[in-house]
């Protein structure tokens, strides 16, 4: 059983060169030269992407989340700018460097977008940010484009609220609903949930182990896995790993800053009996920090066979 570790976004070991900077839309127009603004920190963003996928690839990191932000504004009605003829060659070029590396790439909007919504306002912002995140990974052509979407809304009760995510799927693109994978929550959703909307839908699911633990109404995990695992058909399904800010149910839902090594080692027991390769997405505060202090630990108190940076074999 082959298990590659990931991270996403921001990496910790370069955060001192500000790779990725943002641009209100308050402050685009302060600038009275906004789109000059804008464009300065769209090449900005996109040279740091270069580096961080440089840094990723040095280090054996075989996996990554981008940035959803890396376009200021792209999405935001009031500003007229054809950012894709802009970046477009830029990102093939980036995107040839990904395919080159086999790196695995995917995106996870921020928790604005929420396609089962029932504001119509916030469904429709939704589907123009993922038409803008399904944009990005084609100029990059990333082979097998990923976004990651939680269900959403519980708003009138689980039912509905999946009744309405199924709706608005629908509404999507042909070419998007195929990049689309959906996780369970940690309030709401769970993987018995989570896991039903996927197989009607046909997409493939994301466990997150955390959120799980946080929300499971008592469904075993093992029985679970096996359809979770099956959703993917023969691409290697993807899991997300994180530790509790602290053990206070106040903060239990947050995420930790590292991961806990032995409640990872434990997981990794859970995942052994089914012998599936897997890609791990750490999600710490502390990003490829966490992922490499994990590293270090499970070499320390396992006998993982390491073979790379980032990849063991159990």
């Amino acid at each position: 059983m082959l298990v590659r570790l990931g991270y996403a976004v921001i990496s910790k070991t370069l955060e001192a060169q500000k790779l990725f900077r943002t641009l209100t839309y308050t402050n685009y127009l302060k600038e009275g030269t906004g789109t000059k603004k804008l464009e300065e920190i769209i090449l900005h963003n996109l040279n740091g992407l270069e580096e961080i996928l440089k840094y990723n690839v040095k280090n054996n990191i075989h996996f990554y989340r981008l940035s959803s932000s890396l376009i200021p504004l792209a999405t935001h009605n009031n500003v007229d700018y054809d950012y894709e003829s802009k970046i477009k060659d830029t990102l093939q070029h980036i995107g040839s460097y990904i395919n080159a590396n086999n790196l695995r790439i995917d995106t996870h909007p921020d928790q604005y977008c929420v396609l089962n919504s029932v504001r119509n306002e916030v469904v429709l912002a939704s589907i123009q940010t993922l038409k803008y995140e399904a944009s990005i990974l084609n100029m990059l052509k990333i082979k097998k484009p990923l976004i990651i979407l939680h269900v959403g809304s519980s708003e009138g009760g689980k039912e509905e609220g999946i009744k309405r995510f199924k709706h608005n799927f629908l509404k999507l693109d042909n070419e998007i609903r195929k990049m689309i994978a959906i996780e369970n929550d940690d309030k709401v959703y769970n993987i018995k949930d989570t896991l039903s909307l996927c197989e009607d839908l046909e997409v493939p699911m994301i466990l997150d182990y955390h959120h799980h633990i946080c929300n499971n109404d008592n469904l075993d995990i093992n029985t679970y896995l096996p359809k979770i695992f099956a959703t993917w058909q023969k691409a290697t399904p993807k899991i997300h790993f994180s530790s509790p800010k602290s053990k206070l149910k106040r903060d239990f839902r947050a995420h930790h800053d590292y991961i806990n090594v032995q409640d990872f080692i434990a997981f990794m027991q859970i995942l052994k009996k089914f012998n599936q390769d897997v890609d791990i997405m750490i999600e710490a505060k502390m990003k490829d920090e966490a992922l490499f202090r994990l590293v270090r630990e499970l070499k320390y108190l396992t006998n993982y066979n390491f073979i790379d940076d980032t990849s063991f074999i159990i």
